[in-house]
């Protein structure tokens, strides 16, 4: 007979409260193998399911809804769309988490007293303003482009 792990155990094990997997129940991401009064119990087969969801929703960061139809597709074709539209927002993002440090660095090793003393920060808040105020989308990031990086026309 297969060994069984009580819901407590499971839920310890993997790092979840037992409310949350439970919760993963509702959604259909995993089953408990059997239940012995009104204790769940899971066996390998669902551990691994387990710690299959676990790699797609808390490693992967992809939602509840998203989790689900990656597990439950059968072919890769299936999964791909789902995972492409979350790396790429996940890579956007990560360009979003990347300027705001950039700018935050800069505010921090900008010795003016008052920020729109700053060069750069005035030059930002006036092309914030005039875009504004022309309905225009605001073409720069805040910080002048690094000779470095890649410029928004080339690949």
């Amino acid at each position: 007979m297969a060994e069984l792990h009580s819901i407590t155990e499971v839920a310890s094990a993997f790092g979840l409260s037992v409310p949350a997997l439970r919760y993963y129940e509702e959604c259909g991401l995993v089953a408990s193998t059997t239940r012995r009064g009104r204790v769940r119990y899971y066996d390998r087969d669902a551990l691994e399911r387990l710690a299959i969801v676990q790699l797609w929703h808390v490693d992967g960061m992809i939602p509840i809804a998203g989790t689900a139809a990656v597990v439950a597709s059968e072919r890769v074709d299936d999964r791909t769309a789902v995972l492409r539209a979350r790396r790429d927002e996940m890579l956007a993002r990560a360009r979003r988490l990347e300027h705001a440090a950039e700018v935050l660095t800069h505010m921090l090793d900008c010795t003016r007293d008052r920020p729109l003393d700053c060069p750069t920060t005035r030059a930002h808040i006036a092309a914030r303003v005039d875009a504004a105020l022309s309905g225009e989308r605001l073409a720069d990031g805040f910080l002048p482009p690094r000779p470095d990086a890649p410029r928004p026309d080339t690949p």
